[in-house]
């Protein structure tokens, strides 16, 4: 399959998990690919897949818009287009009943997953639009319906709004915008992980409330793999999906979110 033949791809996130593999299987489709991501990490991925395909990597701190405004500039620099953004930065911080939040806590969640996909697509915009053609695909979450996250489902409720208004705004000018809300994944464990402390054993018993909320929420009774999360992303972002558009498609066993 080479769905990506000489597009230029930008992934956010890029370094670990969903967003390496978006990465390591558009290079395989012929893709031209920017990978960002916040920790130099990603340049081992560049590594890896620099002799199968053009590769420019950034890091950048997305949650900034300078920063997202200067990753988009630097694609297009590099490539002299861009076709597709992946925005796939974000995840929860904290796992824990809401009553348990601190302010600067709740904040730091929004930041994290809701404005670095807010800022990316605002920023990868006049591009699209100057060129006529473009697919987004934002990478949501079934957390919107769930326990102990609601910072961060209130952020991917937002990606939500975010991706069906903007599909609204430029359908007619040759851009595409969807998203995948992912459940429960199967992933390697995190080389850097999002929250650094370590668990309480209260947190630890909040977290396992989470994982069983989530099983317990699948039709299928598991976790998908990084594989069953990433050929959704691709198939939004590939030319098969052409009459698709505003569409939050949900990848978690059966759960709606």
């Amino acid at each position: 399959m080479h769905r990506f033949h000489e597009k230029v791809a930008l992934v956010t996130g890029a370094a670990q998990g969903i967003g390496r593999r978006v990465a390591e299987r558009m290079a395989a489709e012929g893709a031209r690919l920017v990978l960002v991501d916040r920790s130099e990490l990603v340049f081992e991925l560049q590594e890896q897949l620099g002799a199968h395909c053009e590769v420019l990597t950034l890091t950048a701190d997305l949650e900034q818009y300078t920063e997202c405004d200067r990753v988009m500039q630097a694609a297009v620099e590099r490539f002299g287009r861009l076709d597709i953004l992946i925005n796939n930065v974000g995840g929860t911080i904290w796992a824990k009943p809401f009553e348990h939040y601190e302010a600067p806590q709740i904040e730091a969640e929004v930041r994290r997953s809701l404005f670095p996909t807010l800022w990316c697509c605002h920023a990868a915009l006049p591009y699209m639009l100057e060129q006529g053609s473009g697919a987004i695909v934002n990478v949501s979450s079934i957390a919107t319906r769930s326990v102990n996250r609601v910072p961060y489902g209130a952020a991917k409720g937002g990606v939500n709004a975010l991706t069906a208004c903007l599909a609204f705004e430029t359908a007619g000018r040759g851009i595409r915008v969807n998203a995948t809300a992912p459940g429960g994944t199967e992933a390697p464990p995190r080389r850097i992980p999002r929250n650094s402390a370590e668990q309480s054993p209260q947190e630890q018993v909040w977290y396992q409330q989470i994982v069983d909320q989530t099983v317990d929420s699948s039709l299928m009774k598991r976790y998908g793999t990084i594989d069953e999360q990433v050929e959704p992303i691709l198939f939004l972002a590939s030319d098969a999906a052409a009459y698709i558009t505003g569409l939050v498609m949900p990848v978690g066993g059966g759960d709606q979110g």
